[in-house]
C-alpha cells in the first residue's frame, strides 16, 4: 500500500473509531486536525526512536479522571497498527487492582475500600506482566481484566490474551507516572476527606510510602510517558460527571453517582492529581494540553 493510500486507510479508521465512541459522549471537534498536529506527531516521534534500535518501547499514558486516557490510548494504538505496522499491547492499571479478599481497608485504613489510589493494585502481578511481556523468548501471556461491577477480577477465561510479542507496550491510568511529596506537603490535609478521614495520616502516608517503592519501581520502566494535562482539578469534577453520564446510557441498571457524591468520590484522587500537574508539566516526555471545553489545543515535548 502507497504512504498515500495508508494515510487515506488511517484517516478512514480513525474517523470510524471516533464515531462509534460519540454515541454515547460528547462530539469530537476537529476530528483530522487532531490526528494531524497531535496523535500522529507523537507517534512519528517514538515510531523513529523505536527504529533506532528495534527494542520494545513502553509507554505511559496518564492524565486525571475523564481526561480521555482510554480513547487517546486506542488512537495511538491504531495508529501504530496502522501506520508503521507495530504490534501493540495495552492495558490499564485498573485491571491490576487487588481482588476482594487482599484489600487494604481492613488491614490498613478504612479509605483504601475506594480503589483507585497507589495501594490499591497488585504490583508484584504488575512487574511480572511487564517482565513476560519483554522477554526475548516471548510466550503467550495473559493480562488481568477487572470487573468493576463485581468489584472483582474476571475469572481468568475472560483475561486479555497476548499471541505475539508486542513492539509497542502502553500503560494506561491516571497515576501512572506519579511521584511521592515531600513530608511537610503530606502533612497538610489537602481537602475534608483528608481532614476528617485520616486525621493520623496513616493513609496519605501509606499511598505516598507505595509511590515512593514499589510504583516508582514499575514507572521507572516506562520509556516515553505522555501526559494528558488538564486545566485545573474542577474539570476533573465537571469531565468526571460526563462519565457518570455516559454510565447511564451504557450500564442499565447500574448504580450512578450524584454530582455531590462525584465531588466525593475525586477528593480521593485529589492530592496527587494536583501533585502531578505541577511535576509531569516539566517531566514527561509529552505533554498534551487540553483546554476547559476538553479539546486539545498544544502540544509539547519535553
Amino acid at each position: 500500500m502507497s504512504s498515500q493510500n495508508t494515510a487515506q486507510f488511517l484517516e478512514k479508521k480513525y474517523l470510524d473509531f471516533l464515531k462509534s465512541q460519540e454515541v454515547y459522549s460528547e462530539p469530537f471537534h476537529n476530528k483530522l486536525g487532531q490526528l494531524r498536529n497531535f496523535y500522529l506527531p507523537i507517534c512519528k516521534k517514538i515510531y523513529l526512536d523505536f527504529k533506532k534500535d528495534r527494542k520494545i518501547k513502553i509507554l505511559g499514558l496518564t492524565g486525571g479522571q475523564g481526561a480521555g486516557k482510554s480513547t487517546i490510548t486506542q488512537i495511538i494504538k491504531l495508529i501504530f497498527e496502522t501506520k508503521y505496522n507495530l504490534n501493540v499491547t495495552y492495558f490499564s492499571i485498573d485491571d491490576f487492582y487487588k481482588t476482594l479478599k487482599e484489600k487494604l481497608s481492613v488491614k490498613v485504613q478504612k479509605l483504601f475500600k475506594t480503589r483507585g489510589v497507589p495501594g490499591t493494585h497488585d504490583t508484584k502481578l504488575l512487574k511480572k506482566v511487564f517482565t513476560n511481556l519483554t522477554k526475548k523468548n516471548f510466550k503467550q501471556i495473559y493480562i488481568p481484566r477487572f470487573d468493576k461491577s463485581v468489584d472483582d477480577r474476571f475469572p481468568k477465561n475472560k483475561w486479555q490474551r497476548v499471541k505475539k510479542r508486542p513492539h509497542i507496550i502502553i500503560f494506561e491510568g491516571w497515576c501512572v507516572g506519579a511521584r511521592p511529596q515531600t513530608y511537610i506537603k503530606l502533612s497538610k490535609p489537602i481537602n475534608a476527606l483528608e481532614k476528617n478521614n485520616d486525621v493520623d495520616m496513616t493513609w496519605r502516608k501509606k499511598v505516598n510510602q507505595e509511590l515512593n517503592v514499589d510504583y516508582k519501581k514499575i514507572f521507572n520502566k516506562i520509556d516515553n510517558l505522555i501526559f494528558l494535562r488538564v486545566p485545573n482539578f474542577e474539570c476533573v469534577y465537571k469531565w468526571r460527571l460526563l462519565q457518570e453520564k455516559k454510565l447511564r446510557l451504557t450500564s442499565k441498571g447500574k448504580k450512578i453517582m450524584s454530582p455531590s457524591q462525584v465531588r466525593q468520590f475525586i477528593m480521593y484522587y485529589e492530592r496527587i492529581t494536583k501533585q502531578m500537574l505541577v511535576d509531569l508539566s516539566k517531566k514527561a516526555y509529552a505533554v498534551l494540553y487540553l483546554d476547559k471545553k476538553h479539546r486539545l489545543n498544544r502540544l509539547k515535548f519535553n
